[in-house]
């Protein structure tokens, strides 16, 4: 279980990338198995219709943004994160949490590595446009 309960709510009052990574890391949680070799039933949830309505609400909330941030556009597959680790438990029981917009966020996948491993550097950076005259390398 996570020591704090994450939400959506609290996640938007934070405007960056950044503090929104530092919102949700996962500190000292990494590597720890929340399925491990009962997989499968996870993967099988991830295919159910009621997931992929919701996937898509998330992504039409979020407009596709990594972390919800306007102009981190993600360009390639989008994650839904579970803000709060999903267990075992929750599928067994049926836990509504875990559909629960208010506990889900759009990620990038290296996004979503950082914040799983703690890797600040995986972490989309600022797109800086150079211009003529520019005498500042990066």
């Amino acid at each position: 279980m996570p020591d704090k309960v994450r939400t959506y709510s609290e996640l938007v009052e934070r405007s960056t990338l950044e503090s929104r990574y530092e919102y949700l890391k996962l500190s000292g949680v990494v590597g720890k198995t929340t399925f491990g070799w009962d997989r499968h039933f996870n993967q099988k949830f991830y295919k159910s219709p009621e997931w992929l309505r919701i996937r898509d609400i998330v992504i039409i909330r979020d407009e596709g943004c990594d972390l919800g941030v306007m102009g981190f556009e993600i360009a390639d597959k989008v994650l839904i994160h579970h803000m709060n680790p999903m267990w075992m438990g929750d599928l067994r029981s049926g836990n509504p949490d875990i559909l629960d917009p208010e506990f889900l966020i759009c990620t990038s996948h290296r996004t979503h590595q950082a914040i799983h491993y703690g890797d600040k550097s995986l972490l989309p950076q600022i797109f800086i446009e150079r211009k003529p005259g520019d005498t500042k390398l990066w």
